[in-house]
């Protein structure tokens, strides 16, 4: 029972936030309906003077995202998925703009992705984990966009049945139901009480917890979009919609939230620590472990400043969940426990081991 247990939620503690405040602002594409080589026309190769003829995105359009915008459409659409990802990779290290926008970049492809090959079975065939899983999120944007709000109700149950009948509770089934959350949110212009009522129709508890993971991932990053901007974030209430949700979403809620509420306070991670520490007992260690997803991402999951910013929570309690989180976002992130373990080995020995506990029972799901 455990073992099962294990893998049905430790995913949901895996949430899909990367890098920092500053670059949460992931942008919601309308649905383009373009018309896409078939898989038959899509090369397996390219150059680097291919490469650059998709879209030059040097000198003065270096930091417009609308360059990298058409650049990714126009790889994933002339070469395909696998060679698009490549050229991510190598810019990611090299190209400090790319590096920020990573996680928006892969929802962008996902999203294309999906206009090329039709359905969510092939689009997750050929995706990639790189930079949060945002591929995936993006693929069920797209699927949600073309389905509609009306008809994607009626088809929400059965959405995810591929992932749910053949990899159940694994890192695919849950990229899956939470992208339908991003997707509600984008058909309902980030409305989220409406979107949380959208999920609310899944059958499952655990696919119902991790859509409203994605919509409330979406709430936070809706802050800069331009189109359709929350209204269900306060400046002056740095844990709203948290605070006002039904009982059974504020965990969710929690755990997406501070990432708003660091933008809200000057990014001091101690003054939202202390935020945390004002909540009802069975949310707080959701809002110390959002704190740690934000602690790594931050510091671009560096040991020594992720460990230094989990331990300005003033109690073990705030310090040992900040720390965890810390632990599976690195795993989520790199889809290796290699960087998480040297988080662990620089924690004494009581600590050192519940730590590398859970990177291990963490890890072990994306070996299903």
């Amino acid at each position: 029972m455990r073992a099962s247990y294990n893998k049905r939620w430790l995913l949901l503690y895996g949430i899909l936030i990367a890098s920092t405040s500053a670059a949460l602002s992931i942008i919601v594409f309308e649905p383009s309906f373009i018309s896409s080589p078939s898989d038959g026309e899509v090369a397996q190769q390219t150059t680097s003077e291919q490469i650059e003829k998709a879209a030059d995105c040097s000198g003065a359009s270096a930091t417009e995202f609308s360059c990298y915008q058409k650049r990714y459409q126009n790889l994933v659409r002339d070469y395909g998925v696998k060679a698009t990802f490549d050229e991510l990779k190598d810019e990611y290290e090299k190209n400090e703009f790319v590096h920020s926008s990573c996680h928006q970049l892969t929802h962008l492809i996902g999203y294309t992705a999906y206009d090329l090959y039709g359905d969510i079975p092939s689009t997750y065939s050929q995706g990639d984990n790189f930079c949060w899983s945002g591929y995936y999120h993006g693929a069920m944007q797209a699927f949600v966009a073309k389905i509609g709000p009306e008809r994607i109700l009626e088809e929400a149950n059965t959405t995810c049945a591929d992932q749910g009948q053949h990899q159940r509770y694994s890192f695919y089934h849950y990229n899956c139901v939470h992208g339908l959350g991003h997707g509600f949110m984008a058909v309902r212009e980030n409305e989220l009480f409406e979107s949380l009522e959208m999920c609310d129709t899944l059958l499952e508890d655990w696919e119902r917890e991790s859509c409203y993971s994605g919509v409330f991932m979406e709430n936070v990053v809706a802050k800069d979009n331009s189109d359709h901007p929350s209204k269900y974030l306060k400046a002056d209430q740095p844990l709203y919609p948290c605070t006002d949700v039904e009982p059974h979403y504020k965990t969710q809620c929690y755990r997406m939230q501070t990432s708003y509420a660091l933008h809200t306070q000057g990014n001091d991670f101690a003054k939202v620590f202390d935020l945390c520490a004002t909540i009802e007992d069975d949310y707080r260690p959701a809002c110390y472990q959002s704190l740690g997803r934000d602690a790594s991402g931050q510091s671009d999951h560096d040991v020594a400043k992720t460990k230094s910013t989990c331990m300005l929570g003033k109690d073990y309690e705030a310090q040992s969940e900040c720390v965890l989180e810390a632990v599976r976002n690195i795993i989520s992130y790199y889809d290796s426990d290699e960087q998480a373990k040297a988080l662990c080995e620089s924690f004494n020995a009581d600590f050192r081991a519940a730590c590398l506990q859970t990177a291990e029972e963490y890890y072990r799901i994306f070996l299903i």
